[in-house]
């Protein structure tokens, strides 16, 4: 980016046209009356083109590197040793670990010190691969380059993480901005740039920003050479929508305000180029304020699983004092009498006349010993078997898009199991629900209304309607499945095996288009008795919009850069219907007439007198035009119960009918904005325009008031012209996924910076909403009080609001009634002050959806925290951009969408997908197996090791309390690490209870995880009881009949050798077979690592005892020689692992017979293939296989059906009284 000559400029001054956002004073302001800047919160300096000044104390700013990280080189040592032991077990080896270097241990050192190493360094690698990617994510945004001066007026790049504060930096059109920048200048004349805040607020309209007209001067890169300036500021804050600061420059000094800042990480559109000066860098920067630090999350399977190691450590000390107290009795009262033993010469650790200290040493034996209570390998178990559900989720195709190459990802494994026990879901909107395209469908012109399309919303509720008429069940919910090419398939279920398949274009031809009706298309219009209106309407649409033409050189077309994608749609469809928008000047507008009288194409000029925008207060935009004939013309489009209101009594005309529309476009699902015009005399419009100009030029805290006053005097007796309806394009399949959620039992929640009207649409779309829902809007009440006298009136208006809307919804007595609460940011900001955050959240969990508007990313996080403390439930939140991160880190579960707007989010998530809709399948599948896996993977574990661990309590009390064990060192050492392992381990990876299939076609089954079914205590208490059965049998069995008789034929009795490797041989058949009980879903893997694990206990068995008895000592040729020949060894073993099996078998076999669990019972239809042989039945009962819901596709269709229904039998009733009458 070398030196260049003069930039070609933008020849056009928007400052001319806007009315409200791009006001700048030109007005010096003295240096005493400006801000009172310096104080605290104000005491940023920032020297223009001198970043070197800023390197050094008291400025010393950061530099522009980010991080999303969790470690670094440093913490990553510590940080990652506390997060290993804050495990209650880890803590427990530890101190185990560091006892077994005493004498009073009964095992080596080394068995106790390199399985705790081994699991907490497995962890602690696991947990550095994880930060390591998102490191990777960071460096690739830190290396982004953009053009910074480096001095004598000469530009070059640099990459993001070199950028300084003070740095001149130059962005061009569609480069994110590197940091918060001061506008100084743009390709426009009077210093205007459009610039797109999605990754900030979610919202898709331009934001237009200008300069200081001081700065103009600056347009191009030599310019910089000598400039010189400074800037007293705010300090960095988290705020994105103020700005306190003043400009000096050439020994004057002008006022800055939010109008001039360019945010980091929004986008710069429809604009060549900017110049700034960087503000704030890296974690200064605004977007970077409102992220929160990496959390560390814990699933809550494991925060449970630390109250049940507290109830074995509980049970283990108790055993332990038992040991401990009754080998110190023994050693006081029997031992002296022990001559065998020598009592008089022995070590304080048995010495009869200290017996408290040979109990208190015994007590350490003991916590050591019974250790296999708690198992050290369940940890290091579940961290393999996560990682490897993480690798099914990362490679599962159906979560694959095609379109961008982005599979999904398990950025953490730790929250596996969580997914599978989501009660309530956040989502943002903008690049989330929405891929940010509207298609024009439907439009009421002059009381007709055109557009022959029909939503999915009608279709369906249209073939139930027919399906009823036929007599068949009225239960409906729907299936829908993508079939690919350029035709989207839904099948409708529709009760009692019917079905049907509605077809529809998957995408319309031309993008913004989806418009079917041949009345208005090729010029047919001009058949129609209004075509003058008609014409109107088309030139209103070409006309009313802020948007530029640019010639598309391919295609010979023009594309729209517009402010908003309704206005994009628009003009689409005004050119479709011959009225070309086609070129801008500074005070025209050109439209090229296809079907003018002439029959020849015609371009005619429209002159901008001025433009009034629309924004969130007025939800209007107008322009005042004047045409080719000399006409001044108003030309209005904007909300029906603005338009309404305004119109003159001769202009309503139409209003009824054009209402009824409106309400039938609502119903489908549709954007609808009413469209209406006046006719100016040439006098009222002079009159008016003086006074609008003599407003628009001053300056003042009213003006803007005063402006909307000046505009409203114009935009009154309008005529009604008619109301186009847009259909609000989600991304693909986000309607679906919002259905199968809601009848999967999910709560969902919208939070968007986007404004009430645009969130509202949206909910409408993906039927969070839908016609006959009782909205309540919270609102802050307007008041002209003193601003703490305004807060205080404010929340106590706010609290009346929420007591009455919640007896409200207490005195509902309708069934179907159905309640959708919206809320602002900033009445959001009352209702989460401490005072009255709980009875908020307590409305808005009584709602059936919730949405809350223009929120901040701070106040997207602070209502995650709300619902997820509040509620006590796992929380999910989804977004994709930067303004997503805070809610992202705050929920239970993070997940992030990897769009096309950045990657701040994926890199802040726990999980990534490519489309909302593959949430669908990371709940409902992966999060229903991970959670049911994760849990009974659990459960078992703490079964077999208590069955193990027990039978060394049992001996040693049997043996005294000597601290014997009745197992060889190597059996203890093989039976966690692999004699158990691989079954446990494949039941965590490979158990499916239903298949992927069955959990779509029956999202109920979810509810299996929020309502904790698997891993509550009633079932953690039956497997421990269980245990504790187990190995009564299996101690009690064996010593019962090992002890009084001769177990081979040469009449040689048990000793301790073959009594342990008998009981062990029980162990190892009794927990393997019981794990093959407990699977449902057996592939050949878990075949092997069962029945495996069992042929390799005895093939170690003649390896161990064919080695030197110096290796094996007693075990000596234990297997071939001892155990094998002898028919009782082999005996007890089946006697015992029947003995312990048959319980759990009775009670299964009794549950599923009496008491069945849902995918019990689709267990038996799958397995007898009724699915296939009674398809009734199956539909039938995959139509009662969701949650009763009132928000998404299906509860939008049954309440049409109840509508229509209503209709029909009011109809039938009024034909019944005109028979009889």
């Amino acid at each position: 980016m070398g030196p260049r000559g003069k930039r070609r400029r933008d020849r056009l001054r928007w400052s001319k046209l806007y009315t409200f956002s791009c006001f700048s004073p030109s007005v010096l302001l003295d240096p005493e009356a400006s801000h009172s800047l310096g104080g605290p919160g104000f005491s940023r300096i920032v020297y223009c083109n001198q970043p070197r000044l800023h390197r050094k104390k008291p400025l010393k700013y950061p530099t522009n590197y980010i991080s999303t990280t969790k470690y670094n080189i440093i913490s990553f040592l510590p940080k990652a040793i506390f997060e290993q032991f804050r495990r209650v077990a880890n803590l427990y080896f530890l101190l185990a670990a560091i006892l077994s270097l005493t004498p009073v241990a009964p095992f080596n050192p080394l068995s106790m010190i390199a399985p705790l190493a081994f699991v907490v360094g497995l962890s602690m690698v696991k947990e550095a691969l994880e930060d390591w990617r998102r490191f990777m994510q960071d460096m690739k945004v830190n290396s982004r380059k953009v053009g910074i001066h480096k001095g004598e007026g000469v530009f070059g790049y640099k990459h993001w993480q070199k950028i300084r504060v003070g740095d001149v930096v130059k962005v061009e059109k569609d480069q994110f901005f590197p940091a918060d920048l001061l506008l100084l200048s743009s390709s426009y004349e009077d210093g205007i740039c459009y610039v797109e805040t999605m990754n900030l607020d979610g919202e898709t309209n331009l934001k237009v920003k200008r300069s200081l007209e001081v700065t103009l001067p600056l347009d191009e890169d030599e310019a910089f050479k000598d400039f010189r300036a400074t800037i007293r500021c705010e300090d960095p804050n988290p705020t994105l929508y103020t700005f306190v600061g003043n400009f000096e420059y050439e020994q004057q000094v002008y006022a800055l305000d939010p109008n001039q800042i360019l945010l980091r990480d929004s986008k710069l559109r429809n604009t060549s180029y900017v110049y700034g000066i960087v503000i704030f860098t890296g974690h200064d920067s605004k977007v970077m304020q409102n992220a929160t630090e990496s959390p560390s999350k814990r699933s809550r399977i494991e925060k449970k699983m630390d109250k049940i190691i507290y109830i074995l450590f509980t049970v283990l000390l108790l055993i332990s004092f038992i040991s401990s107290i009754g080998f110190a009795v023994k050693t006081k009262f029997e031992m002296p009498d022990w001559w065998y033993l020598q009592p008089k010469n022995t070590t304080y650790l048995y010495d009869p006349s200290r017996s408290g200290i040979s109990g208190i040493f015994h007590l350490v034996t003991a916590l050591i010993l019974y250790g296999y209570l708690i198992p050290i390998s369940l940890y290091v178990s579940i961290e393999l078997v996560k990682v490897l559900q993480a690798m099914f989720i990362n490679h599962d195709l159906h979560m694959y898009d095609e379109d961008t190459g982005n599979p999904a990802q398990a950025r953490t494994s730790n929250l596996n199991e969580e997914l599978g026990q989501v009660h309530t879901i956040l989502s943002d909107k903008t690049g989330t629900l929405t891929c940010n395209q509207m298609d024009f469908l439907k439009c009421s012109i002059a009381g007709v209304s055109y557009g022959v399309g029909s939503s999915e919303v009608e279709i369906a509720a249209a073939k139930q309607m027919a399906a009823e008429a036929t007599g068949k069940n009225s239960d409906t919910h729907d299936l829908w499945e993508s079939n690919g090419g350029d035709v989207r398939s839904s099948e409708i279920e529709l009760g009692d095996g019917i079905t049907c398949t509605v077809e529809k274009a998957q995408m319309p031809t031309i993008k913004g288009f989806n418009f079917e009706d041949d009345r208005l298309m090729q010029g047919n219009w001009r058949k129609e008795p209004s075509a003058a209106t008609i014409q109107l309407f088309f030139r209103i649409l070409a006309v009313c919009h802020t948007a530029i033409p640019e010639l598309n050189e391919e295609t010979g077309g023009f594309n729209y850069e517009a402010e908003s994608p309704d206005e994009g749609s628009f003009l689409v469809a005004a050119r479709e219907f011959g009225f070309e928008f086609c070129k801008r000047t500074q005070s025209s507008v050109f439209i090229r007439e296809r079907y003018s009288s002439s029959e020849k194409p015609l371009e005619r000029e429209f002159k901008i007198l001025n433009l009034l925008e629309f924004n969130s207060q007025r939800k209007r935009m107008s322009v005042i035009v004047r045409d080719e004939s000399g006409h001044i013309l108003l030309l209005c489009k904007g909300a029906d119960s603005i338009i309404f209101d305004r119109l003159s009594k001769n202009g309503r005309r139409h209003e009824a009918e054009t209402t009824k529309h409106l309400n039938e476009y609502g119903e489908a699902g549709l954007r609808t904005l009413t469209l209406a015009y006046r006719v100016l005399e040439e006098s009222e419009y002079s009159t008016w325009n003086t006074e609008f100009l003599k407003v628009k030029t001053t300056i003042g805290p009213d003006r803007e008031s005063q402006l909307e006053r000046v505009s409203d005097l114009i935009e009154r007796d309008m005529i009604l012209v008619g109301a186009t309806a847009v259909e609000d394009k989600l991304q693909k399949g986000v309607q679906q996924c919002i259905d199968k959620l809601a009848q999967a039992g999910l709560k969902i929640w919208v939070l968007t910076g986007d404004k009430m009207e645009t969130a509202i649409n949206i909910g409408y779309a993906c039927s969070l909403l839908r016609q006959g829902m009782k909205q309540i809007c919270l609102s802050t009440l307007k008041s002209d009080l003193m601003a703490e006298e305004a807060k205080r009136a404010a929340k106590e208006n706010l609290l009346l609001q929420i007591t009455n809307n919640s007896q409200m919804i207490k005195l509902e007595k309708d069934p179907h009634a159905a309640f959708a609460l919206i809320i602002d940011g900033k009445t959001l900001a009352n209702a989460l002050e401490e005072d009255m955050k709980n009875q908020f959240l307590s409305l808005a969990v009584d709602c059936a959806s919730v949405i809350c508007c223009r929120v901040s990313p701070k106040q997207k996080a602070l209502v995650t925290r709300l619902v997820k403390e509040g509620t006590g439930k796992t929380t999910l939140a989804i977004g994709d951009g930067a303004n997503d991160v805070g809610m992202i880190q705050e929920a239970d579960i993070g997940v992030g969408i990897s769009g096309v707007e950045g990657m701040q989010a994926v890199m802040a998530s726990d999980f990534s997908i490519s489309q909302f809709r593959f949430l669908e399948r990371l709940l409902v599948v992966h999060g229903h197996w991970c959670y049911k896996r994760i849990a009974q993977m659990i459960c078992y574990f703490f079964y077999k090791n208590i069955a193990f661990g027990l039978t060394i309590f049992y001996f040693e009390a049997f043996t005294g309390f000597s601290g014997q064990s009745v197992y060889d060192d190597w059996y203890m050492l093989l039976f966690n690490v692999v004699l158990t392992s691989l079954p446990v381990i494949s039941l965590g990876v490979f158990e499916q209870d239903v298949s992927s299939e069955v959990c779509l076609q029956f999202p109920a089954l979810y509810q299996q995880g929020p309502k904790n079914l698997f891993f509550d205590w009633y079932r953690i208490l039956g497997w421990m009881g269980n245990g504790l059965y187990s190995s009564l049998i299996i101690f009690f069995l064996n010593v019962i009949i090992f002890c009084n008789q001769s177990f081979r034929g040469g009449g040689q009795t048990a000793d301790m050798a073959a009594v342990g490797t008998t009981m062990f041989t029980c162990i190892i058949w009794a927990v393997n077979m019981q794990i093959a009980l407990t699977m449902s879903h057996f592939t050949w893997i878990q075949h092997v690592f069962v029945w495996g694990s069992i042929i390799t206990w005895y093939l170690f068995l003649v390896a161990y005892g064919m080695s030197s008895p110096s290796i094996s000592g007693n075990n000596y040729q234990i297997l071939l020689e001892a155990l094998g020949p002898a028919p009782l060894y082999w005996a007890v073993t089946l006697l015992v692992t029947a003995a312990c099996n048959i319980p759990y078998l009775a009670h299964i076999s009794f549950q599923r017979a009496c008491n069945p669990l849902d995918h019990h019972v689709i267990q038996e239809i799958k397995y007898y293939k009724k699915d296939v042989e009674d398809c009734i039945m199956w539909k039938r009962e995959r139509s009662k296989a969701r949650q009763e819901t009132k928000i998404g596709f299906t509860a939008r269709v049954d309440s049409k059906i109840r509508q229509l229904r209503g209709k029909l039998q009011r109809k039938v009733l009024s034909l019944s009284i005109q028979t009889v009458t």
